[in-house]
């Protein structure tokens, strides 16, 4: 019977670790055309919300935070009965994947001065790798999961949403937000 549990377990782990690999490759495609998308718009301001539309950081966190959120949802049809503690884990592995980008960036470009496009790109490629590798070691764990949690990972998810979409209309006047290519802040500057 113990054995039985075990095989099941590898099983089930397996499918997991590939369909995370799968959303993975599909986030880090669909956030790098997340990048120009505002621009091939013609700069439509509802396209604006959910991509970047400046050189800054907090821009580029939408190019891991929206892949991240969509294809999470999208995930959860298949390993919902496979994976545990599903919302909790999506919640944490967002929250580090735009956690790295923001400590890494500004600490290599703090001790070096400026940003080199190709340390840019790997840190991009680098937390939703491990944004995805957190999600994958907690949803692997036994259930966790209680209605508090879930609702604190939920409300945490929506509270991040709504900055991404209210910060790109009414943009507060600090680094993170700062367009280090010519100096501007948000849509209204950007225009």
């Amino acid at each position: 019977m113990k054995k039985s549990k075990e095989i099941l377990h590898k099983i089930k782990t397996s499918k997991l670790l590939k369909i995370e690999l799968i959303v993975t490759i599909l986030e880090l495609i669909l956030g790098t055309l997340l990048h120009f998308i505002y621009e091939w718009s013609g700069n439509n301001a509802i396209i604006a919300s959910f991509s970047a539309v400046n050189e800054s950081v907090w821009e580029h966190l939408k190019l891991v935070f929206y892949p991240m959120l969509i294809l999470g949802l999208i995930e959860y049809y298949f390993v919902k009965n496979i994976a545990n503690n599903y919302i909790e884990a999506k919640a944490i592995g967002i929250f580090t994947a735009i956690s790295f980008i923001v400590i890494s960036f500004f600490t290599y470009t703090g001790i070096i001065g400026t940003n080199f496009f190709i340390i840019d790109i790997l840190i991009f490629i680098i937390s939703i790798i491990l944004g995805e590798w957190t999600s994958y070691k907690l949803m692997k764990r036994k259930n966790e999961s209680t209605i508090q949690t879930k609702i604190l990972a939920g409300g945490i998810l929506i509270f991040l949403l709504s900055c991404f979409v209210i910060f790109t209309y009414v943009t507060p006047q600090v680094n993170l937000f700062r367009d280090f290519t010519n100096g501007t802040y948000g849509i209204t500057e950007h225009n």
